[in-house]
């Protein structure tokens, strides 16, 4: 009889899902090294190759796509038995609201390792601007929320200052016309009052080409060169480039990003995820 050794499957399962064994490291807090020797017992043991090197990382054979649902069944079977029978883990659930851009970017690490330990936990994600969130955190229709602000500014718990830069397409031109175009998320985007106040700083005339309340499609009109825009330093898509001072474009300021808590009664399922934010900016 063979028996499958259940956390060298979720070492599979991670692979898979992250796309890379560094990632999979990083959710699973194991080294790299302990993943790629996992994945490489698993490929003996079946004798057949499970990933494939592609440009964007790692991808599953034909192999590997036929063991992954089952797999990710025998998990979720595996960490229900285990809650039933000890009663561990936390139940309950939680709203939580993020910027677009921290979503899969900053976020997406933490939310994982956050479904995976607490799979007791019905977690509801928000995605809207920071002004909206803080709103939505005041009001009490979300249990917590990350915003984004300038530092001076403040308002929430802080976990990390990130520096905001403009951001272009590769070998792009858009920079050199005036009045610049620019494109922002939203009317609400948290850094278009400093983007603009920047430009009129600096005397130089812009115009506004896509405001959509869409990151993807915002991203899609620096991508065609259209315009530039603003992100946080760690958030720039791999398809864009950081614009230099060669470009003769002003400074945009710092901003922080800070954690907004519902004020009221004791939520414990808050405080768990709460917990495991801060620990994870903690080690960026």
């Amino acid at each position: 009889m063979r028996n499958l050794d259940v956390a060298v499957l979720r070492a599979f399962v991670t692979v898979a899902e992250t796309g890379s064994m560094t990632g999979a490291a990083e959710v699973l807090n194991l080294t790299q090294g302990a993943v790629s020797q996992q994945i490489k017992r698993l490929e003996t043991a079946f004798g057949c190759g499970l990933f494939e090197r592609a440009r964007k990382g790692l991808r599953l054979t034909q192999n590997g796509e036929q063991l992954l649902r089952k797999a990710q069944r025998m998990l979720l079977l595996n960490d229900e038995i285990w809650q039933d029978m000890t009663g561990a883990g936390h139940v309950g659930k939680l709203t939580v609201g993020i910027p677009y851009d921290l979503v899969g970017t900053f976020m997406r690490t933490p939310l994982r390792k956050f479904c995976d330990h607490y799979p007791g936990i019905e977690l509801s994600l928000r995605c809207h601007s920071s002004q909206e969130l803080r709103s939505m955190v005041n009001s009490g229709e979300i249990d917590i929320a990350l915003v984004e602000e300038p530092v001076g500014q403040m308002t929430g718990d802080f976990l990390k200052i990130a520096p905001l830069v403009w951001v272009g397409a590769k070998s792009g031109k858009a920079q050199t016309k005036r009045p610049l175009p620019v494109s922002l998320v939203s009317r609400e985007c948290a850094f278009r009052p400093a983007v603009i106040d920047a430009l009129d700083q600096a005397g130089i005339a812009w115009r506004s080409v896509f405001e959509s309340g869409n990151i993807e499609a915002t991203a899609a009109t620096v991508r065609s060169d259209l315009s530039i825009t603003a992100f946080l330093v760690g958030t720039i898509p791999d398809d864009l480039e950081p614009l230099g001072r060669d470009d003769a474009l002003p400074e945009l300021p710092k901003f922080a990003i800070s954690l907004m808590e519902k004020t009221g009664a004791h939520n414990e399922v808050r405080d768990v995820f709460a917990k495991m934010v801060r620990t994870h900016f903690h080690q960026l």
